[in-house]
């Protein structure tokens, strides 16, 4: 992977990551697509960074918890005519160590240095050694 960024977006409607691949793997199903989707209104002016190795992270009731691989960018023209840019998704959600984040609009660009690790394989996703309130004030200073 070269010089690639991420994006970090809220998972409106879901509070856990099995909500996440559930609706996803129903989503699927109904459209036939092989990889997930996520449609957004603004094309993201650095695309060539992100299809360098780029994954969207995903943000839980303030906490990023999972990320997915950004496999490419899709025109997608709605119903009304305008023009709208589909994350075509790579269907593993990998789990990474949770990192707090503040409610935003929309979805912002996610260095790969401020970026949270992903899980190691057999970790229990729900069993974070530090509870949120610290993870928050040590990632205020930089830390975590």
């Amino acid at each position: 992977m070269g010089n690639h960024v991420n994006l970090v977006k809220l998972c409106v409607g879901a509070e856990k990551v099995e909500d996440l691949t559930a609706w996803q793997n129903m989503r699927r199903g109904l459209t036939g697509l092989p990889n997930p989707r996520h449609v957004t209104r603004m094309w993201p002016k650095r695309e060539a960074e992100l299809l360098d190795g780029g994954s969207l992270y995903w943000v839980f009731k303030g906490l990023i918890l999972a990320r997915q691989r950004i496999l490419h960018l899709d025109e997608v023209i709605g119903q009304d005519g305008i023009r709208r840019c589909a994350l075509v998704l790579d269907p593993q959600v990998v789990r990474t160590e949770s990192q707090p984040r503040r409610a935003f609009q929309g979805w912002r660009y996610l260095s790969p240095e401020d970026a949270p690790r992903d899980l190691k394989e057999g970790t229990d996703p729900n069993q974070d050694p530090l509870p949120a309130k610290l993870a928050s004030a040590l990632a205020d200073i930089g830390i975590r």
